[in-house]
């Protein structure tokens, strides 16, 4: 990155060099939040990255367990009118790996960042057309941890039979520490009164299983799982591996 370079008006692109742009930067009451999109060269791919002040949130690099959370949640499910929530829209990987199943009646993807919705509405990102055009899909500005833990509202599904989540880097390492309540066994039961019976619950994580955090999966839900995801990581010239945990009522 340019260094040096007056950071662009809320809502605005600016090209900084060849192989970088920033295609939005916005100020919300949680910091600055970025889009951009650079040349890997190593790959010849053009990579789509969001930044929450100087943290990385996601990557298109690497999406292998993004689309694995979904996959892996509705693999559980038998039968077909399925109800889906995805708490974090991102880049959209896991909302339209949910899509891609055709069993899907309805799909709500929540994120509290109306500026990534934005992002999709505007045609921002690759493929956000798949989501934004799907009459099964809605994008909900809301925060998922407070819409599961107070119920339902206007237009919002009293059960589900999945709740997918990536919105924290691990259940220890959050994005903001009002989440830590929903990793909790009482946060977890809460989550269950919004679940058919038989219902998955599925969550990301980037980091190896947690045997603390799956103990309380297994105190709430009849099953619980984690699964490790690897994928190749061009950066360190090796293999790198994120976690799906996934539960059943």
């Amino acid at each position: 990155m340019t260094v040096g370079v007056r950071a662009p008006e809320a809502g605005q692109a600016r090209r900084v060099t060849r192989r970088f742009e920033e295609l939005d930067w916005q100020q919300t009451p949680r910091g600055e939040i970025s889009l951009r999109r650079r040349r890997e060269p190593a790959l010849q791919v053009d990579v789509y990255e969001v930044l929450l002040g100087e943290e990385y949130l996601m990557s298109s690099l690497f999406t292998v367990a993004e689309v694995e959370l979904a996959r892996l949640a509705l693999a559980e499910l038998p039968g077909d009118d399925l109800d889906v929530v995805v708490g974090g829209l991102g880049l959209g990987y896991t909302a339209r790996t949910v899509l891609e199943d055709a069993r899907v009646r309805r799909l709500d993807v929540v994120d509290a960042f109306g500026e990534v919705i934005g992002w999709h509405r505007r045609g921002l990102l690759p493929d956000a057309a798949a989501l934004t055009s799907d009459p099964r899909c809605r994008l909900v500005h809301d925060d998922f941890f407070a819409l599961v833990a107070g119920g339902p509202g206007p237009d919002v599904p009293q059960r589900w039979h999945a709740v997918v989540v990536d919105i924290d880097h691990t259940p220890q390492h959050l994005l903001h520490p009002d989440h830590a309540a929903f990793y909790t066994a009482h946060g977890l039961r809460r989550l269950t009164d919004r679940l058919h019976p038989g219902g998955v619950f599925a969550l990301w994580s980037d980091a190896a299983p947690h045997a603390g955090f799956l103990d309380t999966l297994g105190g709430v839900f009849a099953r619980a799982t984690a699964h490790v995801v690897p994928f190749a990581n061009h950066l360190t010239g090796g293999t790198s591996a994120n976690t799906v945990y996934v539960a059943r009522t």
